[in-house]
């Protein structure tokens, strides 16, 4: 007995081998399609056929993000918001901004910012632009889609000086306690960075700030981004050369950088998190809820059975979801 004890202490983790992961009961039948969709006849996903270029290689990340641009921009429309809007694109600083506005304005006098997700990489031009029109009917308000610069032409901290320049645009025209700041994935980095930046200058913060996946650490150090490598359809592969390429050099675990481990404080935001079982970035929404809790800061953590990063895609659950995003935000603009 005290030599199986002895060698199983000294077993590295949990063996899984060649074990399938089935796609679960508990979904909706719309989802369960998603899962299954994803992946290849051997139950390889889809998505980890497409490795990441080198950071050191810019010409094939500029290829890469010409095509990814037009596929994020197709499953928008294809899952966009019915409705009337008007929008227009102007420039803020050196940020391009996607203005939307709802024919019907539920809440006038109001904005929404709109991070686009893609590895800091990809969602720029017509992808930005349609989430932005989409935002502004699902909330009923103005909605300001932000096509921050990108690399590898603009590194870190172009993409943050952009956000930052836009919030103080929206601050100075409706208010503080009038803007709601939100983004997915590298989205949700960069919102919440905009707000940890915009408190380190001396200035006022939103009423909300809404993380949806957030990639928030990228030094990819939580449990989930083991436990989930593979099983999330989405984000099979880790998304560390698209950290190093944004980055530039710079620190990774630098608090602009992966906000996850800045210092919160008093007067902080009221915080919307999401994530699901399978989401690569789990651990990130987990660790930001419970260091946001123990500095007594007002966080809700919602977890979606078996989703994957970024969600499903137009199924019962991801409609849920937005029901949810969109009662946070009336309710951090009605306080």
């Amino acid at each position: 007995m005290m030599s199986k004890s002895r060698n199983a202490a000294e077993q590295p983790g949990v063996k899984v081998g060649e074990r399938i992961i089935p796609v679960p009961a508990s979904i909706s039948p719309e989802a369960q399609e998603r899962l299954r969709a994803a992946v290849g006849p051997d139950g390889t996903p889809l998505n980890a056929l497409y490795a990441m270029p080198s950071a050191n290689d810019p010409e094939a990340w500029r290829r890469m993000k010409h095509a990814a641009d037009s596929h994020y921009a197709a499953a928008i429309r294809d899952r966009g918001q019915s409705g009337a809007v008007e929008v227009e694109t102007t420039q803020i600083g050196c940020a391009t901004v996607h203005i939307a506005t709802p024919s019907e304005e539920a809440f006038d006098n109001c904005v929404y910012l709109d991070l686009h997700g893609g590895a800091f990489v990809f969602g720029s031009g017509e992808a930005c632009r349609e989430s932005a029109r989409s935002q502004a009917i699902a909330h009923g308000m103005c909605c300001y889609g932000i096509d921050y610069r990108t690399p590898p032409d603009h590194p870190f901290p172009a993409a943050l000086d952009d956000c930052l320049a836009v919030y103080e645009s929206a601050v100075a025209r409706y208010g503080a306690q009038k803007v709601v700041i939100g983004g997915r994935s590298a989205g949700g980095n960069l919102a919440l960075a905009t707000v940890l930046r915009a408190h380190d200058e001396g200035k006022a913060m939103p009423a909300g700030l809404v993380l949806l996946s957030p990639e928030i650490d990228l030094t990819e150090s939580g449990d989930s981004f083991n436990v989930n490598s593979t099983v999330d359809v989405v984000l099979p592969n880790p998304l560390m050369p698209a950290n190093l390429l944004y980055a530039h050099g710079a620190d990774l675990a630098h608090p602009y950088l992966s906000p996850l481990f800045a210092e919160f404080f008093d007067g902080f935001p009221t915080t919307f998190i999401q994530s699901g079982t399978r989401d690569l970035f789990l651990s990130n929404a987990v660790r930001l809820h419970r260091s946001l809790r123990r500095s007594g800061i007002s966080a809700d953590l919602h977890v979606f059975e078996a989703m994957p990063h970024g969600g499903f895609g137009g199924t019962p659950e991801d409609a849920e979801l937005l029901d949810e995003v969109v009662r946070f935000v009336r309710h951090s603009l009605r306080r």
